[in-house]
């Protein structure tokens, strides 16, 4: 092959995403604000990204764990309190907390003011869990912890009944 012809060839990249500030998804659950900024769509599945904006004194979702992702969750303003298993930590403004699979964990906002954090999940799959939880809320049923259990098991998450 000649050089003309290696450089006429046509060069194939992966489309970029952009998601402006007015721009995502976004799921309102309870006194929770979430927009999605990465659902997945873009990464191969690899990786979604969401901001989460909780509101003064939000307790967060039972605790729970991942069976087949890594969440992690970087505190953009606020003070936002991880329980993992039975220690409590409070992670201020520019604090990363990494959650792998398999461990207790769950969040709050227990101050005064709003708290807003950057969420990941490796892989994709829990934003889906997020949007069925929308979906009955909108549909008019109650998030009992029944269906959050249930909405849970389809995502290969359970409650963490136990700190192990």
């Amino acid at each position: 092959m000649t050089e003309e012809a290696k450089t006429s060839e046509p060069h194939t990249h992966p489309a970029v995403s952009v998601t402006g500030p007015g721009d995502g998804e976004v799921i309102v659950l309870g006194t929770t604000r979430m927009r999605v900024l990465e659902d997945g769509s873009h990464t191969g599945h690899r990786l979604a990204i969401a901001e989460s904006v909780l509101a003064p004194h939000t307790q967060g979702p039972p605790q729970h764990r991942h069976a087949r992702h890594d969440e992690g969750f970087y505190v953009l303003s606020g003070t936002v309190r991880f329980t993992v298993g039975d220690e409590d930590y409070d992670a201020a403004t520019g604090t990363l907390v990494m959650i792998p699979p398999g461990t207790p964990h769950t969040f709050a906002n227990p101050t005064d003011r709003p708290a807003v954090m950057l969420s990941t999940f490796t892989p994709d799959l829990y934003v889906q869990y997020f949007r069925d939880l929308r979906e009955a809320l909108a549909d008019g049923r109650p998030l009992t912890p029944e269906a959050n259990i249930d909405a849970m098991s389809r995502y290969a998450t359970e409650p963490a009944t136990d700190p192990a």
